[in-house]
């Protein structure tokens, strides 16, 4: 079946055999991949909680220190050329790595569930506008099978597609942006009155900018480690995340304030401020183009995931049956509700079990990174698994409780991270000593 074998991506858990990311291709990216309506809405939750001003500064000082473990675990994938969740199995040995992959291939569907309602929502109004037409459940569909379809391609039909929408997604949101400053003061935004409405914090705020970042470091490693550099790995991935966030949270902060400004209802995308002048298409479609850049990414990760839990699958089998599950998944009640408390659940997560695999790879030791992590029975069991574990339930927990129950005032990310990877890299030095200089 010819046709077959070349529409569908034959991508393995093994290192590819060439490196086809440059840096304009790693850049465009990482600006894809965070350019998008949930990292928009993100903006949104902080204002008038924080002043606009505030919160702006609270995106960058995030972004910027919440890309430095994305970029870190990125690099590691282009130095070995291993996706993340086959590079879990050094330190947390392959059942734990198995469990950390189950649960990142549930994430990343709920991730997607999320963007693809939004997605709906935002091509539903503009089509609803402009012709009278709305159908939400199909649109959702619409969105979430063209998603499918490009991660059915494979890493390089991702890359290709990337590229471009990266740059359409520029030149859209230009336009956005112009013509939110053509009917509206965006001078004005520096001047609304700080008013607590959805209980962010500074923390808080920091916190979830954060999280933002940590919920791609799951998957960095998956497209990083085909990029042709270190330097291209690193500068491309911060740049490009840096700036998508920027962008983003800066468009949904000033999205938010503008509503308040002209007594207009919040709410989660740009089409409905630009509708009134018949300028919502624009918007619609900076939304449509993010959701597939972000969504195929996340639905590539989660399929990896699943190869990981189960080594021997060929790519398109789980990527077809996850890609069915988020088409679907996208259309259950209420699911939007739950998007701060989503975020939030990443960090708790996400945070703790990069924490350990940085720390086993950049402190404690390289050798074994390489391709015998891809064979099993090579590796019965690794004296630093249950350090691994222990240290990430112990992080795991405190995020969860200085999250929930007695929140920092500075947020829970950063301490989580030092100290469940510095519990990590104790444990190793006092209880394995022969691992401390491998």
């Amino acid at each position: 079946m010819p046709s077959f074998k070349n529409f569908f991506g034959q991508d393995t858990l093994g290192e590819h055999q060439h490196r086809s990311l440059g840096a304009f291709g790693t850049l465009a990216l990482w600006l894809g991949a965070n350019v998008v309506v949930t990292t928009i809405l993100t903006g949104m939750l902080l204002v008038p909680d924080l002043s606009f001003t505030t919160a702006m500064g609270t995106v960058a000082l995030g972004s910027v220190i919440g890309a430095i473990p994305l970029l870190l675990v990125g690099l590691m994938g282009q130095r070995t050329g291993l996706p993340s969740m086959v590079l879990t199995r050094r330190a947390y040995g392959p059942l734990g790595s198995r469990l950390i992959s189950l649960v990142n291939m549930c994430v990343l569907i709920a991730w997607s569930w999320i963007q693809a309602l939004l997605a709906g929502m935002s091509l539903d109004y503009a089509i609803e506008a402009t012709s009278g037409y709305s159908n939400l459940p199909l649109m959702t569909i619409l969105c979430e099978t063209v998603v499918v379809m490009v991660v059915l391609r494979g890493h390089l039909g991702i890359e290709r597609v990337e590229r471009w929408a990266a740059l359409a997604m520029l030149v859209l949101a230009g336009i956005v942006l112009y013509q939110l400053n053509r009917h509206y003061e965006l001078s004005a935004l520096v001047e609304i009155p700080v008013e607590s409405r959805n209980a962010i914090t500074l923390g808080i705020a920091f916190d979830i900018v954060i999280a933002t970042a940590f919920s791609w470091i799951s998957s960095s490693a998956d497209y990083n480690r085909n990029c042709k550099s270190g330097a291209i790995a690193i500068w491309g991935t911060w740049l490009g995340y840096v700036l998508a966030a920027l962008i983003a949270m800066g468009l949904g902060a000033a999205i938010s304030g503008l509503s308040i400004i002209n007594g207009l209802e919040q709410t989660y995308d740009p089409t409905r401020l630009l509708a009134g002048f018949g300028f919502g298409l624009p918007a619609a479609l900076v939304i449509f183009f993010s959701v597939m850049t972000t969504n195929v990414m996340a639905v590539y990760s989660a399929t990896l995931s699943c190869m990981n839990v189960a080594p021997g699958m060929s790519f398109w089998k789980p990527a077809l049956i996850i890609g069915v599950v988020t088409v679907f998944g996208a259309l259950i009640p209420g699911i939007l509700d739950q998007f701060q408390n989503f975020l939030l659940l990443i960090g708790a997560l996400f945070i703790p079990a990069f924490s350990v695999m940085i720390a086993d790879y950049y402190l404690v030791g390289r050798e074994g990174y390489n391709t015998a992590l891809l064979d099993a029975r090579r590796q019965p069991g690794r004296p630093t698994a249950p350090i691994a574990i222990g240290a990430y339930l112990i992080g795991a927990a405190l995020a969860a409780w200085w999250t929930l129950v007695t929140p920092l005032p500075f947020g829970a990310s950063l301490p989580v991270f030092v100290i469940t990877g510095g519990l990590y890299w104790l444990g190793v030095r006092v209880l394995t000593p022969s691992e401390r200089d491998t």
